[in-house]
């Protein structure tokens, strides 16, 4: 009996011993298992990491692709310094080069000047009949405007048009306050070699509902220049043609006149270009705006290519 309970003793130690090893194995496992997952765990936290970081590094990428996009069209257009609107408002030329210009000088005179000279010359080489020298011109009541200085405001118009066309341009004044005779004007233009002389004027009437443009040139009797009398009344028709086409002013044709002395003592062939009234007071408003003014070079210019066109 005593054995028996040794032996039950025994086995019954046994079998605790048995369960308490397989506990602790069971207890190393779980321990192995938790380890594991931990090391899942860590590991999809460095792919997270890795993910933010290649998204981190990807981001500046896109930044840089996306400012280098290529400018609209509008956008290409944005104003620069160089394009300015004080830039664009700046006068152009209103002419490209023309053949007829080519080696062509243009001798160019805005008639009269803010104070004549009533010392006398003779009106033409070797002539015992004399004029004074030079005259202030005639005024518009309308625009406030002087002769002269309506003269030298489309002188300056048409120098700017004949040299986007190409041709050389000599001006007799470029100011108000000059003293110039009418002989000197002539002169100067033929010494600068000018091929032609184109004196610019404006007229004046008693009559103020007297209207029209008109060219004035020498008759083939003059005894001053008679010879060039065909090549000046040319000139003065196809200056004349061009301007009233360009203006719409109505045209009075080509006055031959033998007394001028701007025009007799000339040695190139020369025309006074009688661009309208100033008594009348609708001509006056139009030659004083100065869109008008360019239409007016722009028909005289136009009248210069023709005649050197033959």
């Amino acid at each position: 009996m005593k054995r028996i309970c040794c032996r039950n003793l025994a086995l019954l130690l046994a079998a605790l011993l048995i369960l308490l090893l397989g506990g602790c194995a069971s207890g190393k496992e779980q321990k192995g298992a938790v380890s594991d997952s931990s090391g899942v765990n860590a590991s999809s936290e460095t792919d997270r990491d890795l993910s933010k970081t290649e998204k981190e590094e990807k981001t500046p990428e896109k930044s840089v692709g996306e400012e280098t996009i290529v400018p609209t069209a509008a956008a290409a257009e944005e104003p620069t310094p160089s394009m300015t609107p004080e830039a664009a408002a700046e006068p152009l030329p209103t002419a490209e080069p023309t053949p007829e210009a080519a080696g062509r000088m243009v001798a160019i005179d805005a008639g009269h000047q803010s104070q004549g000279n009533p010392e006398q010359e003779p009106i033409g080489p070797g002539a015992s009949e004399t004029k004074a020298k030079v005259s202030s011109g005639t005024y518009g009541p309308a625009s406030g405007l002087n002769e002269y200085e309506l003269n030298l405001q489309v002188a300056l118009k048409l120098r700017d048009e004949l040299q986007a066309r190409g041709y050389q341009v000599c001006m007799i004044r470029e100011t108000n306050e000059v003293d110039i005779s009418n002989r000197e004007r002539a002169e100067t233009a033929a010494a600068a070699g000018a091929d032609i002389l184109v004196r610019i004027h404006a007229n004046g009437s008693e009559d103020p509902s007297v209207s029209g443009a008109l060219t004035m040139a020498p008759s083939g009797e003059n005894p001053y220049v008679g010879s060039l009398a065909p090549a000046c009344q040319e000139l003065s028709r196809d200056i004349l043609d061009a301007f009233c086409a360009a203006t719409g002013a109505s045209s009075q044709g080509v006055y031959i006149t033998d007394t001028m002395s701007g025009i007799n003592w000339s040695t190139i062939p020369v025309t006074i270009v009688e661009m309208g009234y100033m008594t009348n007071a609708r001509e006056d408003l139009n030659m004083a705006s100065g869109e008008y003014q360019q239409l007016m070079a722009q028909g005289i210019a136009n009248g210069i290519d023709a005649y050197f066109a033959g």
